[in-house]
């Protein structure tokens, strides 16, 4: 008999631009998916709906976020640090804005040290499969989005890449390209390795179909132990995407 229990997935980041639009397909989804989000404020689980199977807590602290992880079968990451822009800029005076972290909330405690805590987490519960979510660019170490408040943002998120790759558990990280809100499932989706896509004019991506990959990720064997980049062709250009395991197919690399 085949295991028709539905399977359990947690969002860690459910409160975010992308991680919510996760958190409600999989709710969509209630057949096949029992839902689960972890947020890091009351105010960001209020504005997901509330429901009970939201958990409050800071990935940066490895214990509050056991409980979310007890009993689920995979774990979806879409925790990111967020720079903000400093108060005071003028776009008519010409000139760039200047970015920083909080603190506490730069790159190496939010992308390395709370996602490492995340796989950990996800390790000693047994989890089956983690789709990490990072982004294009980390081959480039002076990528200028490393340079915004000195954060490294694309350095730890690699590191927590590696991290994920080397721990054993069946893993598909999907980096990915410019994010856009936009309407899903309308385009044809681009998969490559290195960076190439950055040199093309296909870089961008609608978080729904960000959103997409990693639940369609994980019905099939032919997205584990794979790590790609991921864009799109504009909308009204090819043939949208809808057939997942030949797009998780042409993946070969496993970093």
């Amino acid at each position: 008999m085949a295991d028709s229990r539905p399977t359990t997935v947690l969002v860690t980041g459910a409160g975010g631009r992308t991680g919510s639009i996760v958190y409600k397909k999989l709710k969509e989804r209630s057949g096949q998916y029992v839902a689960r989000g972890l947020v890091r404020t009351q105010d960001s689980k209020e504005k997901i709906g509330g429901a009970d199977d939201v958990f409050v807590g800071d990935i940066r602290e490895a214990e509050i976020i056991t409980p979310a992880i007890q009993g689920i079968d995979a774990l979806i990451i879409l925790t990111s640090a967020v720079p903000k822009m400093k108060p005071g800029f003028d776009p008519s005076k010409g000139g760039r804005p200047e970015f920083y972290y909080e603190d506490g909330a730069y790159p190496e405690q939010v992308d390395w040290i709370g996602q490492k805590n995340q796989i950990d987490a996800a390790k000693a519960a047994g989890v089956n499969q983690i789709i990490l979510v990072g982004s294009m660019g980390g081959t480039n170490p002076n990528h200028p989005l490393n340079s915004l408040g000195n954060g490294n943002i694309l350095i730890w998120k690699r590191k927590a890449e590696q991290y994920l790759a080397d721990s054993g558990i069946p893993y598909t990280i999907i980096r990915a390209g410019g994010l856009q809100d936009k309407e899903g499932g309308v385009r044809e989706l681009l998969v490559g390795k290195d960076d190439e896509l950055l040199q093309t004019d296909t870089r961008a991506i609608a978080r729904a179909d960000v959103a997409e990959v990693c639940i369609e990720a994980l019905a099939y064997e032919e997205a584990k132990f794979k790590a790609f980049d991921l864009a799109s062709k504009p909308e009204g250009t090819g043939t949208p995407t809808k057939d997942f395991k030949a797009l998780f197919s042409q993946v070969t690399t496993r970093f």
